[in-house]
């Protein structure tokens, strides 16, 4: 399986990467949901025009765990790794969606594999460090294997919609999870992050048949991860989908334009998602 990590420190030229394919897992969990609110988000029409439109929106937790799996492992021991953390969602009722793999292409600062959990609340992903079967599945058949990781944990919100929340349907089944972790410089005056990051999420809405979904917001996470100020994750469509945004002329000014002034260091890491079965390990 190929291995990429888009690492980028700032300053740099606008990275473009290619896609390379691995073998990942994807799938949903069952869990209690935050608060429910109406949120005014902007939206593209055909003429590329902005609208105001009011869509009903639903309170998220994500939480990013990068590991760095040791060199020597097997195909066997990694897939028993990844087995195991997949299956672990249905020992947490706070899960509502998880996504993890091996990410593609070149690794940088020997990160291997990323997983990407989803929870309806802040005091359910407390729940996961503290969840005795996640911790004996971490003791036994993650930590073995790998010589570091990397938690990023923040608040955002979806859209109110089953299918978006806990990413069901055939949609969810197949693409490529983008994960984009940022640390702001601390001279950064707070407008300038908060439009830096509209943007982003702006520029991810002006593209439906591109994305799924996007999230994104500031890491709170201050036991394990201080290192970045924030992070964001994509679901793209396919991996065609993700060549094309990356290399679009409208991510590259908001990257240059909005992000880069501002941003101290960045780290980009993509994976593919399959379907897999669901026998708990």
């Amino acid at each position: 399986m190929g291995v990429l990590l888009l690492s980028l420190t700032m300053p740099h030229s606008f990275p473009i990467y290619p896609v390379i394919s691995s073998t990942v897992y994807g799938g949903h969990g069952n869990g209690i949901l935050g608060r429910n609110r109406f949120t005014v988000i902007s939206c593209a029409n055909g003429n590329m025009q902005r609208e105001r439109n009011l869509l009903r929106r639903r309170e998220v937790v994500e939480h990013i765990c990068l590991l760095k799996a040791n060199k020597n492992i097997s195909e066997d021991e990694e897939k028993e790794m990844l087995d195991y953390l997949y299956t672990s969602q249905y020992q947490m009722r706070g899960m509502v969606a998880i996504s993890l793999g091996q990410i593609s292409g070149e690794a940088k600062e020997d990160y291997t594999h990323a997983v990407f959990m989803r929870f309806g609340s802040k005091e359910d992903l407390a729940k996961l460090y503290e969840n005795p079967p996640y911790l004996q599945v971490m003791k036994k058949h993650v930590l073995p294997y790998c010589h570091g990781l990397m938690n990023v944990d923040y608040e955002s919100e979806v859209e109110d919609d089953i299918l978006h929340i806990f990413r069901k349907g055939e949609e969810y089944n197949y693409g490529v999870e983008f994960v984009l972790l940022i640390a702001f410089v601390e001279a950064a005056i707070v407008e300038a992050v908060e439009d830096a990051l509209m943007s982003l999420q702006e520029l991810t809405e002006e593209h439906p048949s591109l994305i799924l979904q996007c999230t994104q917001g500031s890491n709170f996470n201050s036991k394990t991860s201080e290192e970045y100020t924030h992070g964001a994750v994509m679901r793209f469509r396919s991996s065609e989908a993700f060549q094309i945004f990356l290399s679009s002329s409208r991510y590259r000014d908001v990257w240059e334009s909005k992000l880069q002034p501002i941003a101290r260091k960045t780290l980009a890491i993509h994976f593919c998602v399959d379907p897999v079965g669901t026998e708990i390990m």
